[in-house]
């Protein structure tokens, strides 16, 4: 499992030009799925991006996490983070899990984030077509892979 963790000072997903969800200071997080991911790679990955530091203290030092500045977090399904470029100049996707075996995981993983900072977590829709607008705060940007934890 990937997520790329964007610290906003705002986020938003639309779908068909209608809102599905936004948020404002926190993190917007977009999550791949990757082929034999399993709750194991779920509960790392959930607690690691509710854990992470990427908040300024009073001294301007990222040594916050989303909870302890009261933040949100808007979760967006990206499959395309799991894209093999090797090859050519057409991504290969085939590390991408199936939609059968991503979307339970995406689903869990929302639910499980929710439980974490105690409220529901706004996101987009597994497969369809979204617009995400963002306001990358610092920037900061962080890539995240349950397969390298080691």
């Amino acid at each position: 499992m990937r997520a790329v963790i964007q610290r906003v000072s705002e986020a938003a997903v639309h779908i068909g030009g209608i809102e599905h969800g936004r948020i404002g200071r926190g993190l917007l997080v977009l999550l791949g799925v990757e082929t034999g991911d399993t709750e194991a790679d779920l509960e790392w990955i959930c607690g690691k991006l509710v854990r992470m530091r990427l908040f300024p203290d009073e001294g301007g030092v990222m040594n916050l996490d989303v909870q302890q500045v009261h933040g949100g977090i808007l979760l967006v399904s990206q499959f395309t983070l799991h894209a093999s470029t090797a090859k050519g100049n057409r991504p290969s996707y085939i590390r991408a899990a199936r939609p059968e075996e991503a979307m339970p995981l995406y689903l869990r993983a929302k639910h499980r984030i929710g439980e974490l900072i105690g409220r529901p977590v706004p996101s987009g829709e597994f497969g369809a077509d979204m617009q995400v607008s963002l306001v990358n705060d610092g920037p900061v940007t962080i890539i995240i892979d349950s397969r390298e934890k080691e």
